[in-house]
């Protein structure tokens, strides 16, 4: 559309003429520019809204998502914005979009945007900082994404005390599940704030610093250098850890655990034009291997089920995952088991399986699952569930007055299994504990009713997932698997608890969001050829 500076000329401004007022119906979107910008024009209840096109996570398209109501859900990874407002209202990602002034004039639609901001696609949402007069410090245990949200969540609600984030890593809260993705990238280019960021807002990182004990009464926790760290409120997020290997020879050189960005730079790096041995057919240990398979000379996956995801995504899937990464010289050993890890001169040789094959290797990557990080909390009367997981209720308070806790560690009753109590891994998930933890500190009390979203890439191919497929008994497939582009429905008591997809967005996307809205999907639903109502 041609651009314009009617109506009401504002010089500050660049307005363009974007369609006619007819051209969308209700629940309709489209990508329009304005100036060099795109736009997301959105049309809901007769009115026409615009926001930045997009997503402020990893920059997807949003025309491509789900809109529903007054949200549009991102296609890849499931956050979710307000089209009136551009607000993040589900994560994953920080920021906010830019949202511009729509006019409609004489049956067409016009969209302004400053000419300052015309190359902006995010927008950090408002946040007051540090006032040093205010004796009240809020204590973040842990540097992932729950901290980082629960900090500025506080900012954003005008919490103007003290705001500390303890965190054993080497680098501030950073992009995490890109360690498994791409494993030799820059720190810089994973950190989720910059040091100027967190220094203008007041939040307080503290990286090297592991809290060994936490005592309640005193508020206050002992780090592993003695030292003291007082609080009026605490939150525990402090993740999960890789789950280490019980064989003999676990501790040769060349055996990797992939916890921080320093191991991922080292698995890299050591794995190059050598051969590596994945124990485990997880979703790290697979991905490990996608990423590994034209770096190292070979890589071979151990695995005790018949397929990767066996249980999780199902057979077909799994078997269809280890075909894509077998054709790329990823050699797999399913129905199998390790014995030892073999060595010579203190580093691995071989690793011996239990059907009597050795596989040569100078690389052992164990991706066996992770074991919740709460160990210091020996003798802190917080409850922990039987996997060690910090139990906490729909405000993600624990049983201690002014102690939360959020993200991996934390186990938290699932709103869309009837408040089941979960211990759920997933990078979106911490950020939204994180919001909801910050919310109730501030007396604004606020459930976690989010619904879970996932995603894993193998060979630049992502499979999205969302619901919690625990206990299904059946899968409907749309599309086909062994094309390698489906949709798939997780069907438990007639009711679908779970979907996965490949090529096949926005489906899983807008499954979510209806999820979200409360609405039960029915198997009937799931099994009919009309799937119109998920948008593709």
């Amino acid at each position: 559309m041609n651009q314009c500076q009617e109506p009401g000329e504002d010089l500050e401004e660049v307005t363009g003429l974007v369609c006619q007022e007819d051209d969308l119906r209700d629940g309709q979107m489209k990508e329009v520019s304005v100036g060099d910008q795109k736009v997301l024009l959105v049309r809901t209840r007769g009115q026409y809204s615009a926001v930045g096109s997009q997503c402020s996570h990893y920059s997807a398209p949003l025309v491509k998502g789900a809109l529903v109501g007054d949200k549009v859900r991102c296609p890849f990874h499931g956050a979710c914005f307000n089209v009136k407002t551009g607000d993040i209202e589900e994560y994953p990602g920080l920021d906010c979009l830019p949202s511009y002034k729509v006019k409609v004039q004489d049956g067409k639609v016009y969209v302004s945007i400053n000419k300052k901001s015309l190359k902006v696609t995010k927008r950090v949402k408002e946040m007051c900082s540090m006032v040093p007069d205010i004796k009240h410090t809020v204590l973040l245990v842990g540097g992932g994404p729950a901290s980082l949200v629960c900090a500025e969540t506080l900012r954003q609600n005008c919490y103007q005390g003290r705001i500390i984030i303890l965190t054993k890593d080497s680098l501030p809260p950073f992009d995490k599940p890109k360690l498994s993705k791409a494993m030799n990238v820059d720190s810089s280019s994973i950190l989720l704030r910059s040091s100027d960021f967190l220094q203008q807002y007041g939040i307080e990182v503290l990286t090297q610093k592991e809290v060994v004990s936490v005592n309640p009464p005193e508020k206050a926790v002992k780090m592993s250098d003695g030292t003291l760290q007082h609080y009026d409120q605490l939150l525990i997020s402090t993740g999960c850890r890789a789950r280490p290997l019980n064989y003999p020879g676990k501790d040769l050189m060349g055996v990797k655990l992939l916890q921080s960005y320093e191991d991922a730079k080292e698995i890299h790096s050591s794995c190059l034009g050598h051969k590596a041995v994945i124990i485990g057919a997880s979703f790290i240990g697979m991905e490990v291997a996608s990423y590994l398979s034209d770096k190292a000379s070979s890589v071979a996956v151990v695995g005790t089920a018949r397929y990767p995801y066996e249980r999780t995504l199902g057979p077909q899937i799994g078997k269809m995952t280890m075909q894509m990464l077998e054709e790329h010289n990823v050699k797999f050993y399913m129905n199998d088991g390790v014995t030892e890890i073999r060595g010579e001169n203190g580093k691995v040789k071989e690793v011996v399986l239990k059907s009597g094959i050795s596989l040569e290797a100078d690389v052992v990557i164990a991706g066996i699952g992770v074991i919740p990080n709460s160990d210091f909390l020996a003798g802190s009367e917080v409850e922990v569930d039987s996997r060690k997981a910090v139990i906490v209720d729909k405000f993600m308070r624990t049983n201690i007055p002014d102690v939360f806790s959020a993200g991996d560690v934390a186990s938290f009753p699932l709103t869309i299994r009837g408040d089941q109590r979960v211990n759920i891994a997933h990078w979106q998930m911490s950020h939204a504990h994180g919001r909801v933890a910050a919310l109730n500190m501030l007396n604004k009390p606020t459930k976690m009713d989010s619904v879970p979203f996932f995603w894993t890439v193998l060979l630049g191919k992502s499979i999205r997932y969302t619901g919690y497929g625990e206990g299904y008994t059946e899968i409907i497939f749309k599309g086909k698997v062994e094309e390698r582009k489906f949709l798939a429905f997780y069907v438990k008591d007639e009711v679908v608890v779970a979907a996965a997809s490949l090529m096949f967005d926005p489906a899983v996307t807008h499954l979510a969001e209806l999820m979200a809205t409360g609405q039960r999907i029915t198997k009937a639903q799931a099994q009919a050829d009309d799937l119109s109502w998920l948008q593709v």
